[in-house]
């Protein structure tokens, strides 16, 4: 299969080399020190499951490089939707199948304004993993799984293609016949990692192990779920207990991208995590006072290190903006 793989961080990184090692015709779009390294060695993945390496040449520096992909996995921040769905564009018209497996509810809302409707699947991943130094990627625990759909609720040719590809490489992969109620699931359970962990400055472990911030993370899990429902996707009520008890399950050292985005005072996914669930509460009339308090805490470092950004006033709204 021929496969481009936009963004060659923690997740793109991961899989796009998992199905490389596999025998797939894999190239990464890649960009700053990250793609100067990898075209300098290659791309390293270190993982517990076995390391890899994608040699120099499957990298390319721009969309417009591609030659012609089966199948594109969006795999960037979610800030750069836009712009990655206007360059993807020609390649969708042209028959490319695409799948994100971005963060968040809103994704693919972005990606078919630009695209072609049936050109886009939908999905989500699961995987903690990220760039240690540019071109290399390190996974952390065994956990990677990769769950996607058509929104139509069929099985596909091009999703069961992918789906054997997948299994081929040795990924837990999963056809979903509710692939929106799948991404809300998912988006419940990495609210409540990534806003708790990021607002407690702490791991998985320390969060639950709290009282007091064991009970935030099922408020904030539970307004998700409120909202979701609220827009009409059928989610059980009790879908937040069923998330503690997962994150009762998880190594005691996990923690969210956002939280090491956060660490390194990178920019942070927050509006369209934590900001967004009280964005689309307030539309919805959900009350939504955990994810709003966590939003309003993180705000000044939506843009990274406010000491290294100057400082500047800038509200969550204008950050997610940008």
């Amino acid at each position: 299969m021929r496969i481009a793989v936009i963004g060659a961080g923690g997740v793109g990184g991961y899989f796009g080399a998992r199905l490389a090692a596999a025998g797939d015709d894999v190239t990464f779009v890649a960009r700053g020190r990250h793609l100067a390294a990898i075209r300098e060695k290659g791309l390293t993945v270190r993982s517990p499951l076995g390391d890899l390496r994608v040699p120099s040449e499957a990298v390319v520096p721009s969309i417009s490089d591609l030659d012609a992909p089966d199948l594109v996995m969006v795999a960037v921040k979610l800030w750069d939707t836009e712009d990655v769905a206007r360059q993807l564009a020609p390649l969708a018209e042209g028959g490319a199948a695409v799948v994100s497996f971005q963060n968040g509810v809103q994704k693919d809302t972005v990606l078919r304004r630009h695209l072609p409707a049936g050109s886009v699947l939908g999905g989500v991943g699961y995987i903690s993993a990220f760039i240690e130094e540019p071109g290399v990627v390190v996974h952390n625990g065994t956990l990677q799984r990769l769950v996607f759909g058509e929104y139509d609720r069929t099985e596909s040719p091009r999703a069961r293609a992918f789906l054997d590809r997948a299994v081929a490489a040795g990924i837990d992969a999963e056809i979903s016949a509710d692939i929106e109620r799948t991404i809300w699931e998912k988006f419940v359970f990495l609210v409540g990692l990534s806003g708790t962990t990021s607002a407690v400055r702490q791991p998985i472990g320390v969060v639950r192990g709290d009282p007091g911030s064991r009970a935030l993370l099922r408020e904030v899990m539970h307004e998700v779920v409120a909202v979701g429902r609220a827009k009409g996707v059928a989610l059980d009520p009790g879908f937040a207990d069923d998330r503690l008890a997962f994150c009762d399950t998880l190594p005691a050292a996990m923690t969210s991208s956002m939280h090491n985005d956060l660490l390194r005072g990178n920019r942070l996914e927050l509006g369209w995590l934590s900001g967004a669930v009280a964005d689309l509460g307030a539309e919805l009339d959900v009350a939504t006072p955990r994810n709003r308090a966590i939003a309003d805490i993180l705000s000044p470092y939506a843009l990274g290190d406010p000491a290294a950004t100057g400082g500047a006033d800038v509200s969550a709204a204008e950050a997610a903006s940008r």
